[in-house]
């Protein structure tokens, strides 16, 4: 589950970027090349049609996001939350760095 709501947060995360990169903040982009012709969808439509997508864009997308927090998987592989019992261990068991000691320094390297 959580694996297809992050392919979904990044199919609307790629589909929100076109929509804003098609989008122009001085009122050109997409809607510049339509300002000549007197199509079916007319400047100020496919302005509202570009806002609109953009802002149901971002809504579905913090949905989404919000959805896969919840479905984060609790317990399995590669959780860092359940470390068994020997790897607890193992990991206590290392030498610090601050106990390691550096061999002494002989005569030949010290030149």
């Amino acid at each position: 589950m959580y694996v297809a709501i992050s392919v979904f947060i990044l199919i609307v995360s790629a589909l929100m970027m076109l929509v804003v990169l098609v989008q122009n903040s001085k009122g050109g982009g997409l809607v510049s090349n339509l300002s000549s012709s007197n199509q079916i969808l007319g400047v100020r439509k496919t302005t509202d049609f570009l806002e609109k997508a953009t802002w149901t864009l971002a809504v579905v997308l913090v949905l989404l996001c919000l959805v896969s927090s919840l479905s984060i998987p609790k317990n399995g592989v590669g959780t860092s939350v359940n470390v068994d019992s020997a790897m607890r261990q193992q990991i206590e068991n290392t030498v610090a760095p601050s106990d390691y000691q550096m061999p002494a320094a002989t005569e030949a390297e010290a030149e």
